[in-house]
């Protein structure tokens, strides 16, 4: 399995060896950015990373959160684009509904980059009732690197998040990740 971080403002730097992929926080809502976007985007690419950016989604304006994200992530043939939907800081999160079309907004928007769907088992499990993600699921549960606890095919899996958010792909190679995200 290939190994790979996925990083936010938070994380000032974040060590590369040995990383075949790494998630940057681009967005969140219609007016946050994240700070070190650019910074971290070029410690990724310049580590030979597959380079894949999420968007923290919120209830409401599905559309305009779709345009904000896109304008803000960076555009690079086989750069990969997520949803992050989890429980907001107001205690709320987006309906299946908005999550479903926020995805296929952003596909829209972007027809040639894969769109993955961010959860935590939890949501997966009990929030969610459509099941769709997109080009692929990216699932939280903090077990075993490669082993999340759910019956659905996964492409990521994030099994820690200490001392920061670690994942694992469910690609044979660089490579194989590589060619499934351009098209």
């Amino acid at each position: 399995m290939l190994r790979g971080v996925d990083v936010s403002a938070y994380q000032k730097s974040f060590d590369t060896d040995g990383l075949s992929f790494v998630f940057i926080k681009a967005s969140e809502g219609r007016s946050y950015v994240n700070p070190r976007l650019a910074g971290q985007t070029k410690i990724a690419r310049d580590a030979g990373c597959v380079v894949g950016f999420y968007h923290f989604l919120w209830p409401g304006n599905l559309t305009a959160q779709a345009e904000y994200f896109v304008s803000k992530a960076p555009e690079k043939s086989g750069d990969l684009l997520a949803v992050d939907w989890e429980t907001t800081s107001e205690g709320t999160h987006a309906s299946n509904a908005e999550k479903d079309r926020f995805i296929r907004e952003v596909k829209r928007l972007r027809p040639h980059h894969k769109v993955l769907l961010y959860t935590n088992r939890n949501f997966w499990l009990n929030i969610d009732t459509t099941s769709y993600a997109g080009d692929g699921l990216w699932i939280a549960d903090y077990v075993t690197a490669g082993h999340p606890r759910i019956k659905a095919s996964w492409r990521f899996h994030q099994y820690t998040d200490h001392p920061l958010d670690k994942d694992v792909a469910a690609f044979t190679s660089k490579s194989a990740l590589r060619d499934w995200a351009t098209p």
